[in-house]
């Protein structure tokens, strides 16, 4: 259990590879970027604070990209943090790639992923990338060809382990015929369970299951909803909830909700502490 100064490990701990171990609730580094996840944060300073903010508060799990900026995540996470801690683990990603504001495009030449890596290990100060994942599967290019060349870094010692990002589980299967596998982010949370079929795919092969917008609630969170009781009982937020019910879901959840403000953080990383009874993990599970 974590102390009340660092809530975040109250989450508990996992294993991403079977000996990369992190405090179970993160955080993604996507916000503490520009409108659109492009360009510098209105705020660098703040920016700053809530990355260090995160590490005081016992987050040992820290997600990024090399798109969030481009690079501005990364940078920014140099600068708070580095030289990193022994217990910090930095994640980040390459494959999609950024032309505008809010433009998306996957690109998984393998040229370019080498490229990109070695950018990520200078802009983030690392000898080696604990977590590297391919952002996207490319479909222009064969899928050998993108992890095969994701495992060449891996033989080099540039990264550690290597993960899957909005991924079947089909895509998985295909994937680890190529290479191992470790680690799995999709869309997933209370109120959008779509992944819900890969959640169990990487429980039953211990992959750990990264949620990206793991605090959306839907409707759940309207007053005299169903969040709303439960909320109530436990002097928590909807968000709290709906991070300790991802918690409470699989051992194998690393939930990393993004923030760029230090008050809006202690609230997150506040919902490892809420623990909720079997019947209110049901309500939930079902009201959504």
């Amino acid at each position: 259990m974590g102390s009340s100064a660092q809530p975040a490990k109250a989450s508990g701990t996992y294993r991403i590879g079977g000996d990369l171990q992190v405090d179970r609730l993160g955080y993604g580094a996507m916000q503490i970027t520009g409108p659109g996840v492009w360009g510098d944060p209105k705020d660098p300073a703040e920016a700053v604070r809530v990355l260090r903010r995160a590490y005081e508060l016992g987050v040992t799990f820290i997600d990024t990209a090399d798109s969030y900026g481009p690079f501005v995540s990364e940078l920014l996470i140099r600068e708070a943090l580095h030289p990193y801690a022994d217990d910090l683990v930095i994640a980040t990603k390459a494959g999609l790639t950024r032309s505008g504001p809010g433009d998306w495009r996957p690109v998984g030449r393998p040229e370019y992923l080498r490229q990109q890596c070695e950018l990520s290990l200078r802009h983030l100060g690392l000898e080696s990338i604990g977590l590297y994942q391919l952002h996207r599967i490319d479909a222009k290019v064969p899928l050998a060809d993108q992890l095969g060349e994701l495992a060449l870094l891996q033989q080099e010692g540039k990264i550690r382990h290597i993960g899957l990002s909005e991924v079947t589980v089909e895509q998985i299967e295909a994937a680890r015929r190529i290479t191992p596998i470790v680690s799995v982010q999709n869309l997933y949370n209370l109120a959008d369970r779509s992944a819900e079929d890969v959640l169990e795919y990487c429980e039953r092969n211990d992959l750990a299951f990264i949620p990206w917008f793991p605090i959306a609630t839907g409707n759940l969170a309207k007053p005299g909803g169903p969040l709303d009781a439960i909320a109530t009982d436990h002097e928590a937020t909807p968000a709290q909830l709906a991070l300790a019910w991802l918690l409470r879901r699989s051992p194998v959840m690393l939930p990393i909700p993004g923030t760029s403000s230090v008050g809006h953080l202690e609230e997150n990383v506040a919902a490892a502490q809420v623990q909720l009874t079997d019947a209110e993990y049901e309500a939930l599970a079902k009201a959504a």
